[in-house]
């Protein structure tokens, strides 16, 4: 899955090989929920699908026949209900749509960008993490209610292409305020951010900004020379946006999520 994603990748991909090993080892015990299948055509990866039941798919194409495939054996697995996809990447809209899939409203991510030339040195001293407990501690109070745990986090470390001087944390008081772990693809030269998470008590002080900045110094010296992000994009949850747009990111795509036609 994450050769094809690396193949296939660009700006406004969808997809990174980061995405892939934080979205499928984050949790522990919900691999009977997340049915994934890969195609091959001649030997080589043509397409993954990743479906999150009860209905959702997620999935990566070649073009726009084997995204059809991966669409018709998500309908022989589930009762399809929803398909996100990047408005960068017409072959698998037309691909959901020729299924009958249509546009929804709602909550959406926006696809940014930015080059490393002149990127801002960050104002607060930050580091690798080495406290593995005091990181998930600090990430299910960012993102709670999480199912993040040590456990999982170790299987996030033990996978590919995760490096442990991208996983980058700031402390206050000796505990980790707030953290940014990225994933840097050498193939593509390219970074991708996620996640970011802020201690609530601590927001408000440009923590994160400065754990992404310290992340993104890092992957300048490894190599890289594009960094990406996919902050929420809707007006419900704006402040991350908002955020890496003040780094210097802009838009470049964004996702589109289509639901099963109603009547």
């Amino acid at each position: 899955m994450q050769d094809l994603t690396s193949r296939l990748w660009f700006p406004g991909a969808r997809w990174h090989v980061g995405d892939l090993a934080w979205g499928l080892r984050q949790h522990t015990g919900r691999e009977h929920e997340w049915p994934t299948k890969v195609w091959r055509s001649d030997g080589e990866v043509v397409a993954w699908g990743w479906a999150e039941l009860p209905g959702h798919l997620n999935l990566q194409a070649v073009d726009e026949h084997w995204a059809g495939e991966v669409l018709d054996w998500f309908a022989g697995i589930t009762e399809p209900e929803g398909v996100v996809v990047s408005s960068a990447e017409p072959h698998l809209m037309r691909a959901v749509e020729k299924r009958g899939f249509v546009p929804r409203e709602g909550p959406f991510f926006l696809q940014l960008a930015r080059n490393l030339d002149a990127l801002p040195e960050p104002a607060t001293a930050c580091h690798p993490v080495t406290d593995v407990a005091g990181r998930v501690r600090a990430h299910r109070e960012a993102f709670y209610p999480s199912r993040v745990t040590e456990e999982s986090y170790r299987n996030v470390q033990a996978t590919r292409p995760y490096r442990r001087e991208l996983d980058v944390v700031a402390d206050v008081d000796g505990q980790t305020a707030a953290y940014c772990l990225a994933w840097l693809d050498e193939s593509r030269k390219a970074v991708l951010i996620e996640p970011v998470g802020t201690v609530p008590d601590h927001r408000g002080r440009g923590l994160a900004r400065d754990v992404c900045l310290a992340a993104l110094h890092t992957a300048k010296a490894l190599g890289a020379e594009i960094a990406t992000v996919s902050p929420r994009g809707d007006d419900a949850y704006p402040i991350p946006a908002r955020l890496y747009r003040s780094m210097g990111f802009t838009q470049v795509a964004r996702t589109v999520h289509y639901g099963v036609a109603r009547g």
